[in-house]
């Protein structure tokens, strides 16, 4: 249910923009010209291979695994929690990666408050952004909730398992965004 209301807001977000953008067509083609897509698409790439990572920590978690059976360096036997981890970091990432890709573009003088455009970009990239800082802490949850359990069972599973749709569902907004935002310019 909740993941449906999430999926009604960025549908909103998604509405503002190509409202506003096509109100706005040669405003639109001059900001557009400012966005570093090279960068984009690393952050991006970035982004989407951290749900690939996070489905692998979930198979760990089905697997009633939350640490890792071997050596730091043998990723098949990763548990949830390396996997988990290696998720966050690349989420991290991803967030610092946009927080760069804002500050490039505060130079080239487009902000929030700049014109449509602004306002529309950082709209629905920002609130995207806030979502993965709510991922990234999710993360930390789950995997604290490993250590602290006696034992690790279905509970905590369970838990792994919701948190990757989370995230799985914010990595499937991101690349609609990066479609509309970057590509269909």
């Amino acid at each position: 249910m909740w993941l449906s209301s999430e999926l009604m807001f960025f549908a909103g977000l998604f509405a503002m923009y190509f409202t506003l953008r096509s109100t706005s067509g040669q405003m639109w083609a001059e900001e557009t010209a400012k966005l570093n897509f090279p960068f984009a698409l690393v952050n991006t790439i970035v982004l989407v291979a951290s749900s690939f990572t996070c489905q692998m920590g979930v198979f760990a978690a089905e697997r009633l695994q939350p640490r890792r059976a071997g050596g730091p360096l043998a990723f098949t036997r990763w548990g949830m929690n390396e996997w988990f981890t290696l998720t966050f970091v690349m989420g991290a990432f991803f967030v610092a990666g946009q927080a760069t890709e804002y500050a490039m573009l505060v130079s080239e003088h487009v902000s929030l408050s700049s014109n449509a455009y602004g306002s529309a970009f950082y709209m629905t990239t920002g609130f995207h952004g806030l979502h993965v800082i709510g991922g990234l802490i999710a993360f930390l949850f789950i995997i604290g909730r490993s250590f602290a359990a006696k034992k690790f069972g279905h509970f905590e599973a369970t838990s792994a398992i919701v948190t990757s749709y989370y995230w799985h569902f914010v990595d499937v907004v991101w690349i609609g965004l990066f479609l509309v935002i970057y590509v269909l310019r």
